[in-house]
């Protein structure tokens, strides 16, 4: 009985370390930080452009933690609320990893409705944050 106890409780220690080790290591896991660029040309909100129109939306991203470098950047499109398509996507390494900028220049199409553009980053833990604005074509 007393090794039974002994084998149990040796066991039930090795849990709780494994527990505690297992804590420490993983970050709380704080989303990457994406805004898009404001002033001068850039398009940064909801807004109205003419058919046919040039325009320019510029993101900035980081990491939110010290281990949890960027790993990916996409842009999708979607036209008159139908499903998103990818519009570019980059693998980040490197600087990138820690800070990535970004402008997008594109021309609206030449016909009247809305297009949504959504700027994604994907950190190392796989943790997504976006931003995305949608163009209102007359």
């Amino acid at each position: 009985m007393k090794k039974i106890l002994h084998v149990v409780s040796s066991l039930l220690i090795i849990a709780i370390m494994s527990l505690s080790f297992a804590s420490c290591e993983k970050d709380e896991g704080k989303l990457p930080n994406i805004a898009f660029k404001t002033g001068g040309s850039y398009t940064s909100a909801d807004a109205t452009i003419a058919q046919s129109t040039s325009a320019t939306i510029g993101i900035t991203a980081s990491k939110s933690e010290k281990k949890d470098v960027l790993t990916k950047y996409t842009i999708t499109r979607s036209y008159d609320g139908a499903a998103a398509e990818t519009v570019s996507t980059k693998d980040l390494s490197g600087s990138e990893g820690d800070n990535y900028d970004n402008d997008y220049t594109f021309t609206t199409r030449a016909q009247a409705g809305t297009e949504k553009y959504t700027f994604t980053v994907v950190n190392k833990d796989g943790l997504t944050n976006s931003v995305s604005l949608t163009i209102t074509v007359p």
